[in-house]
């Protein structure tokens, strides 16, 4: 069962996490061009279905019929994806997806493969973040990008000390990022954790 920190649970929103989820999943199966290149989009849904589902059990601690009546599926199913195998394998997975013989438990298994990335601080996805560059270059930001060219390859969760040695003399909005450390909360589980505490210290 995943655990979160209080910051996290303050800040907890089902659709944000789902859609993480979700994304993350998309990501882990090679992106929406994959599922194009199998005809296969009609898989969609049922994967939004499962990150909910995975998302409500794991993180709200929602009961089967509580998940059912959220997501408007049937209880069966919803029990069908929270008892997946999560070590399901990505190339099964695939399969599955390009013979268009895609069952409930392994989209099920593919959302709980997506939260088990995000727990581990593996949350980066490469396509949205080069998104996110091109949205702070297009407003003058330009610290969120050095930071995260500068965290590149760096394994999350992350304490101070190894944010102290990959950040040490950059500048952020006149401040010293080594400064800026000091007053946030570790681990940070995320590249996108890390840009959103230091915008916090920034005040």
């Amino acid at each position: 069962m995943v655990v979160l920190t209080p910051e996290q649970i303050r800040d907890f929103d089902v659709d944000t996490w789902a859609i993480r989820v979700f994304l993350k999943a998309l990501e882990l199966i090679g992106g929406p061009r994959k599922l194009m290149e199998y005809r296969n989009l009609t898989w969609i849904p049922s994967l939004m279905v499962a990150s909910y589902a995975i998302v409500l059990k794991e993180l709200a601690l929602k009961t089967e019929d509580e998940i059912a009546e959220f997501t408007g599926v049937s209880r069966q199913t919803v029990r069908n994806i929270l008892r997946a195998d999560e070590n399901l394998g990505i190339k099964k997975i695939m399969g599955e997806i390009e013979s268009k013989d895609v069952k409930v438990h392994t989209a099920g298994a593919l959302a709980k493969l997506a939260l088990k990335e995000i727990k581990e601080g593996r949350d980066h996805i490469v396509i949205f973040s080069k998104a996110f560059e091109i949205a702070y270059e297009s407003l003058g930001i330009t610290w969120p990008i050095e930071v995260l060219r500068r965290i590149k390859g760096l394994d999350f969760p992350v304490e101070k000390n190894q944010l102290m040695e990959r950040l040490a003399g950059l500048t952020i909005e006149g401040k010293q990022a080594e400064e800026i450390l000091e007053q946030i909360s570790y681990p940070v589980v995320s590249p996108a954790e890390l840009l959103h505490k230091i915008k916090q210290a920034l005040g």
